[in-house]
């Protein structure tokens, strides 16, 4: 919410927050290290780690809010905030090279402009982030 707080203090808007675009939970994934576990959950959609949630299980309800949004809000520009690894999934909603490269690549926070067009993925500008992990 701090990412998006001030644009939406600038046009005087209230962030409505919708849950099921929380980060998802990995799970109990020792003894691997955090990124090998997200290269794994990227790697192979089903899988999950005990008490995780799988990028299918993720992108589904991320998806379902992100369609929703784009239907109510036809023609206008929105701004959502999100975690990477749920805007990664949402992105390879539209594009299935959007995966574990592309969220290894981002910074955090990061900002992204997505250019859609009914619900066809037109284009992806990162607008800031500095690039480093």
């Amino acid at each position: 919410m701090e990412t998006i707080k001030s644009v939406a203090f600038e046009y005087q808007n209230n962030i409505n927050i919708k849950e099921d675009l929380r980060e998802r939970a990995i799970g109990n994934f020792a003894p691997m290290t955090f990124k090998e576990a997200k290269h794994q959950v990227f790697k192979d959609f089903h899988f999950s780690f005990p008490g995780g949630e799988s990028s299918t299980e993720a992108q589904k309800r991320a998806v379902n809010v992100i369609t929703s949004i784009i239907e109510s809000n036809k023609g206008r520009k929105i701004v959502i905030g999100t975690h990477g690894d749920i805007m990664t999934l949402m992105l390879n909603h539209f594009d299935n090279r959007y995966g574990y490269s592309f969220w290894e690549s981002t910074s955090m926070p990061d900002i992204y402009k997505l250019t859609l067009d009914a619900n066809k993925l037109i284009a992806v500008e990162r607008m800031w982030g500095n690039g480093e992990r």
